[in-house]
């Protein structure tokens, strides 16, 4: 124990900002402390009192430690090792003190939670110097049980116009633009020109001929989104709401649509014509958590990197067929806010592949970005497609397209050759004309990347377990 003057001499001794390896903490020094000669370097800097130190190491350790058992209720104390480290070491790593100065702050602490008697009847009080301590570990159980709250909500309680479903969502994707991976990542990544992501691959499923040839006539009409009157509800669209779902590979887009044996799938390569930006739900996984533990809002930001570390996997699980209507709408919510409530502004989402595992991604592009440009023919073009041909062998598989085109006018007329492209309207895929006021096109269809893909069979990778059968008597069958 500390007498008066003793204590009063080490709550007056000054620490300075370059004592302080911790970098918040010696940060905080350089902005509110005052210039002071250090206990500990003997040179003159900005500083804070220990006294001023110990009351912020007592709250981070109130946080973010606890004390350890001090011994064994097992039977094998003989092989017993006490968790953490003693108090004096967690005291100088934490802050990247000296450790004169972490002893200091220790004697202070203990004299101040000495007073409450537990010294008197033998038991280890706070910051003792016997005691030992570890970091306490950070849990995102608030944050998710707002999730699960948010979730049934939307199911039971108010799917449209929900303030708290929006506030609920504004908390997570709050300034999210600012975080990174542990790697350095970002999680807001530029797609388009210029980017590390410039095409997308998108695929559609065929049991009919005539309507794989209407297809591959006009990818830029059949191959992109649906129109909104056709649109389905997806993982990240209810119905209605058109948006373009695509991947970067082409074999994860023959995946993504599940195509049964002896379909034909049409494959095609869509270039982004101008920037965007998207919210890589792959790289939340990684996020870093960061913060300090002398930082008071750094508790809540590292309960919620952890959230988010698992969101993702949350948002791109697997959906069984029988859950749909209800297991779509959190992630939809999802969609929803960031195409149209955030302030991020994005103008899509990135997130893991359900079906093919590794690096691959799946984008969906929210509707205000699912614009793809039409095809620029002359006017009065028609457009002939075919399988093949048959010859004297039989049938030859020969996918081909042709574009009748009407001859050059002897004379120029304007825009002769326009293309058939409106800014109000465009074509769906029964050739009807439907509203797309508001919205560019962002995606060029390239006709070179145009493939059908014949589905010959389909391989499935799976885990088996046994099944364990047990046959008891029923000593109490009325129970």
């Amino acid at each position: 124990m500390l007498d008066h003057e003793e204590a009063n001499a080490i709550k007056a001794q000054r620490i300075c900002r370059h004592c302080v390896g911790e970098k918040y903490l010696s940060q905080l020094i350089l902005k509110t402390g005052r210039r002071g000669r250090c206990a500990y370097c003997d040179g003159t800097a900005k500083s804070f009192s220990i006294a001023e130190i110990s009351e912020l190491i007592e709250v981070a350790f109130e946080q973010h430690y606890v004390r350890t058992a001090s011994e064994s209720d097992s039977w094998h104390r003989d092989f017993w090792e006490r968790d953490g480290e003693p108090v004096v070491y967690a005291i100088m790593n934490a802050g990247d003190f000296p450790e004169d100065a972490a002893r200091h702050i220790q004697q202070l602490l203990e004299d101040e939670h000495a007073e409450y008697g537990s010294d008197y009847i033998g038991e280890e009080s706070e910051f003792d110097g016997q005691s030992y301590y570890e970091e306490r570990g950070t849990s995102d159980e608030a944050w998710q049980e707002d999730w699960r709250s948010f979730e049934q909500g939307l199911k039971s309680q108010a799917r449209f116009f929900s303030r708290q479903a929006s506030a609920h969502l504004a908390s997570i994707f709050h300034q999210i633009d600012q975080l990174q991976t542990t790697d350095g990542r970002a999680l807001i990544v530029d797609a388009g020109p210029a980017s590390s992501l410039t095409t997308l691959y998108r695929a559609r499923a065929f049991q009919a001929d005539d309507k794989l040839l209407e297809a591959m006539s006009r990818p830029d009409l059949h191959l992109g989104p649906p129109p909104s009157q056709l649109a389905a509800a997806g993982r990240m669209n209810a119905r209605g709401i058109s948006v373009f779902y695509g991947t970067n590979e082409a074999r994860v887009a023959i995946a993504e649509v599940q195509p049964p044996v002896g379909s034909q799938v049409l494959v095609g390569q869509f270039e982004i014509t101008r920037p965007l930006r998207l919210l890589d739900l792959t790289a939340l996984s990684d996020v870093a958590s960061g913060g300090s533990v002398f930082d008071p809002e750094s508790s809540s930001r590292m309960e919620r990197a952890m959230f988010l570390r698992s969101l993702s996997a949350r948002i791109s699980r697997p959906v069984m067929p029988d859950d749909e209507p209800f297991e779509y709408l959190a992630t939809q919510a999802v969609a929803d806010f960031l195409a149209t409530e955030s302030e991020l502004e994005l103008d899509g989402i990135i997130f893991p592949s359900v079906q093919v595992a590794g690096a691959v991604v799946n984008v969906a592009l929210f509707h205000k970005a699912a614009g793809v440009e039409e095809l620029e023919l002359p006017h009065e073009t028609k457009i002939e497609a075919r399988r093949g041909r048959w010859e004297e062998d039989g049938f030859e598989i020969d996918y081909e397209v042709i574009e009748r085109v009407p001859p050059p006018p002897e004379e120029e007329e304007p825009d002769a050759f326009a293309p058939l492209r409106s800014p109000i309207f465009a074509r769906d895929w029964r050739g009807e004309l439907y509203d797309v006021a508001g919205r560019d096109p962002t995606l060029r269809v390239a006709l070179d990347s145009l493939r059908v893909h014949v589905i010959q069979k389909v391989e499935y990778d799976s885990t088996p377990y046994p099944i364990t059968r047990r046959r008891r008597v029923d000593r109490n069958p009325k129970l």
